[in-house]
Parts: structure tokens; C-alpha cells; sequence
């Protein structure tokens, strides 16, 4: 690899395909993906405001949800305003820096909410499982240690892929297959053998994603078996309604992650990437709210406090 990668950047500008090409669609998805971002930041703004302002959710379960609120917003504006501005515009340039730029915060909000999701399933799974223990095992200290150790832990998984991406040589075409700069189209854009990126991608991506899964799985495997150990079956089926929702969220995030950066880099496979992107930058932002909060009554209680104080 030469030192020096500049030299050999010829291109300074990447296009972004999209997710379609036909203006007939773009206008339509344009509407449905704008709807989703603004119910994305209405719901998730509306968590961190109700979690701030009432005592009474100053508790770990709320820290992490506001946690994962702003992780929401952020991951989910790193690539959908520049898709919806690309949708209404015919030049859908992105310079190499900001391209490069976006890669690293996505990969960054990206694992940082897998493992506070983790983090969250084993705050669940103490608050079920072990709840004489709960109070001195989830100190607020240790929540802010663990919320603290997501964001370290993705910002050093997605700097270790930005760089080696960022030292590649790019001299032509420039068109990303993608509706935003993701590491697999953009080695397929690289003048160099990327076979040691691609491994990369696949062993500590695939790794760090296939781990958390795991864990965040057990820990609700563990809180299935204690909620068959509830006598009354409202409480027992409120407490699986309440799990598999929140599974819906890891298997939407999870799955999708996980179908994207285990397969081969090919054309075919960056086809359906783009797809299964739209589930963890635009679905998942948008439903974590409503999931989590749905049929939370501490929340309902708290929004109908703070709305009855202002009005």
C-alpha cells in the first residue's frame, strides 16, 4: 500500500445511486421516507425531554433510553436528510471527505447502539431475573460506565474501518451503489485488492454484531423462563408482549446488520443491501419509540403529567 494515498485519489467526488432511478418513485419515496424521519425525531426528542424533565424516570432503564433516543436521531441523520435531498435534486455528488466522514459516523452510531441495546437486555434481565439485587448491581455508575463503553467501543470498531477504507486508492469509476457511503461499495470502487478489507469487514463487524446478538438473546431467553414462573397470566403474558416487542427491535437491527456485512461483496448482494438498510437508518429509528414506550405506563404517566403542567 502506498504511504502516501493522495497521490493516488484521483477521485476527489463519488455519486450516489439512490435507491432508485426512476423519477416516477423517487417523489413517493421521498414523502414515505420524510414522514418516517419526522416521527423518527418527534418520538425519540420526546423520550429525551420526558426522561429529563421527570424525576420519577431517573432510573438506569430511562438513562439507556434516552441513550439509545439520541443514538436514534444521530445514526438516522447521518444518511437519510442527504438521501431525502438527493431524491429532489439531479446532482447527487458527495466529496470524498464528507463520503469518508459518513462512513465513520455510521459504523460509529451503528455498533454503539448494538451494544447499548446488550447493555439494555442485561439491565432488563437484572430487573427481572434478580430483582433483590437490582438496585446495588445497576447503580448508576455502572449504567454510566456501560452507555460509556458502547460509545468508546464504536468509535474505535468504525475508525479502525474508516482508516483502512480512507487509504485506499480511488481512481475511477465513482458511482456508489448505495444511497450512502458504506464501506462495501465503496471497495468495490477501489483500484487495489480488497480482499483484506472485505475479511476485515466480515471478522470484526460480523464478530462484534453476531456477540451482541447472542448476548441480548440470552438475556431474554433468561427473562422468558422467569416470566413462566409468574402465577398470574396478565402479568405473565404483559411481560411477553413486552419482550417480543422488544425483540422486534434486535431481530429488525440485528438481522438486518448481520445479512449485510457476512456475504461476499458482489453487485448482486450490494442490490440488496440498499434494501435492508432502509431497516436499521429509517424503520428501526422510527418504531424504537413506539416499541419502547408503547405500553410503558411509568411513560404515559409521566407524558399526561408534563402535558396537563403545560397547558
Amino acid at each position: 500500500m502506498p504511504p502516501d494515498f493522495l497521490n493516488w485519489t484521483s477521485v476527489n467526488k463519488f455519486i450516489l445511486l439512490g435507491l432508485t432511478e426512476q423519477p416516477q418513485f423517487q417523489k413517493i419515496i421521498f414523502t414515505l421516507f420524510l414522514v418516517a424521519y419526522t416521527l423518527n425525531l418527534i418520538g425519540n426528542i420526546s423520550i429525551m425531554i420526558i426522561v429529563a424533565l421527570e424525576n420519577s424516570l431517573h432510573t438506569p432503564m430511562y438513562f439507556f433510553l434516552s441513550n439509545l433516543s439520541f443514538l436514534d436521531i444521530c445514526f438516522s441523520s447521518v444518511a437519510v436528510p442527504n438521501m431525502l435531498q438527493n431524491l429532489l435534486t439531479q446532482q447527487k455528488m458527495i466529496p470524498f471527505a464528507a463520503c469518508i466522514a459518513q462512513l465513520h459516523f455510521f459504523h460509529f452510531l451503528g455498533s454503539s447502539e448494538v451494544l447499548l441495546l446488550t447493555a439494555m437486555s442485561y439491565d432488563r434481565y437484572v430487573a427481572i431475573c434478580q430483582p433483590l439485587h437490582y438496585t446495588r448491581r445497576m447503580n448508576m455508575t455502572l449504567c454510566f460506565f456501560l452507555a460509556l463503553g458502547s460509545w468508546l467501543t464504536g468509535f474505535l470498531h468504525s475508525l479502525m474501518h474508516t482508516l483502512f477504507t480512507a487509504q485506499l486508492p480511488f481512481c475511477g469509476p465513482n458511482r456508489v451503489n448505495h444511497f450512502f457511503c458504506d464501506i462495501k461499495p465503496l471497495l468495490r470502487l477501489a483500484c487495489t485488492d480488497t480482499r483484506f478489507n472485505g475479511k476485515l469487514l466480515t471478522l470484526v463487524t460480523g464478530s462484534l454484531v453476531m456477540a451482541s446478538f447472542l448476548l441480548t438473546l440470552l438475556s431474554y431467553i433468561f427473562i422468558s423462563i422467569s416470566l413462566l414462573g409468574i402465577r398470574s397470566s396478565v402479568g405473565r403474558m404483559k411481560g411477553f408482549s413486552t419482550c417480543a416487542a422488544h425483540l422486534v427491535v434486535v431481530i429488525l437491527l440485528y438481522g438486518t446488520a448481520l445479512f449485510t456485512y457476512l456475504r461476499p461483496i458482489t453487485e448482486e448482494t450490494l442490490q440488496m443491501d440498499r434494501i435492508a438498510a432502509i431497516f436499521f437508518t429509517v424503520l428501526t429509528p422510527m418504531l424504537n419509540p413506539l416499541i419502547y414506550t408503547l405500553r410503558n405506563q411509568d411513560v404515559q404517566n409521566a407524558t399526561k403529567r408534563l402535558f396537563r403542567f403545560l397547558v
